[in-house]
């Protein structure tokens, strides 16, 4: 094996396929990336036990074509280091080496015979936006769990309805509920709708790696998902389980209704929490009187406050109070100028959505009864 290419190529190749690469593993092989350019085009490839990653590099000049497998971490520690501009790698006997503007690296090669081959991609269900897919797992993946007792709630739903077009992403913690809702193009007509549970995490690494422009398309079976986009391809383990419906949860009858500022409360709320020791909430009291919102933290003298506007719709008044963290991560998983907030009471369950009223993104919150300042 022997080819060229631009150190910036190579080392954006061999990072995006690493990142799937397990930081310990009893089977060392699996610490390896597959370098592959038969085809006229470099392929590179790693995997664990949860998830696969392909990139395909049209760049590379190929001398002579080939396979190796080397480590991928020092290989990824190598490229970050090399001088900008092309590359020489090629085998040598037992190593691959690295070449370029006079620094020169060697790699022991791994037995290509005890490397597992890659996973096929699933069958492909249809497709989405690039940015908005990535927008909305991150705009979910705030409410995942990170119990890893609990492996069902480390997940992110994704739920694909054929008949309305529709791919649905949710994510909870027990303590909040996050639901992004998106259009997606079907892969033909008639294909069946879908339901399943991706790792919160894994999905996020993706939906960042794939690109900001383009469609990505989605790929499901039995026992795992995959995404491909723009010769990029990468797989991943479904987990068992399914998160709870959130159709009657994010049913509330006759709540409390106020639009609000987004950037001034995300400001008022990061403000005030300052004296908020750990877990200790921020209390909100909208009043119909002057229409505002009072936010409110801390404990005897350590305490603080601003006052905002607020628009109380039907003039009912309420005081509530949230985990300023879990408060922070619903505000800033939105995006639109104002927000409604939807809430039941004290201790109750208390919603975030757009002011325009949409369902599209939607944050459930459990309050918790106001503190004694």
């Amino acid at each position: 094996m022997e080819f060229r290419i631009e150190r910036s190529a190579l080392t954006e190749a061999v990072s995006w396929a690493a990142r799937v690469l397990p930081v310990r593993s009893p089977v060392p092989v699996l610490g390896g990336l597959l370098l592959d350019t038969e085809g006229g085009r470099l392929r590179v490839s790693g995997l664990d036990y949860e998830a696969s990653a392909r990139i395909d590099v049209e760049a590379a000049e190929v001398l002579r074509p080939g396979k190796v497998l080397v480590m991928g971490r020092r290989l990824l520690d190598i490229c970050k280091v090399l001088p900008e501009g092309p590359v020489e790698c090629a085998v040598e006997g037992s190593r691959f080496t690295v070449s370029g503007d006079g620094a020169r690296f060697g790699l022991s090669v791994l037995p290509l015979d005890d490397y597992p081959a890659l996973p096929s991609l699933p069958q492909v269900r249809g497709a989405v936006e690039a940015a908005e897919f990535a927008a909305a797992v991150a705009d979910v993946a705030v409410a995942a769990g990170r119990d890893d007792t609990l492996p069902a709630l480390t997940g992110i739903r994704l739920g694909l309805d054929a008949e309305a077009g529709t791919m649905t992403l949710a994510a909870t913690d027990r303590y909040r509920f996050a639901v992004r809702t998106l259009p997606w193009k079907a892969a033909a007509a008639g294909s069946e709708s879908a339901d399943v549970l991706v790792s919160a995490r894994r999905l996020t690494e993706i939906a960042r790696s794939l690109g900001r422009s383009g469609l990505v398309s989605v790929a499901l079976d039995a026992g795992s998902a995959g995404f491909e986009h723009a010769g990029m391809r990468t797989t991943v383990r479904l987990l068992d389980g399914r998160l709870p419906r959130h159709d009657k949860l994010f049913a509330m009858e006759s709540p409390a209704v106020a639009v609000v500022d987004r950037a001034r409360l995300v400001e008022a709320v990061r403000r005030v929490s300052v004296v908020a020791d750990g877990d200790s909430p921020v209390q909100m009291a909208f009043s119909a009187a002057d229409n505002s919102v009072h936010l409110q933290a801390g404990y005897e003298d350590d305490v603080a406050s601003q006052r905002l506007p607020a628009t109380l719709e039907g003039a009912r008044e309420m005081t509530v109070a949230f985990n300023p963290g879990y408060l922070a991560d619903a505000l800033a998983s939105f995006e639109e100028p104002s927000l409604r907030l939807l809430m039941m009471g004290a201790g109750q369950r208390a919603m975030v959505t757009g002011a325009a009223g949409s369902d599209a993104h939607r944050h459930l919150l459990m309050s918790v009864k106001p503190p004694l300042l």
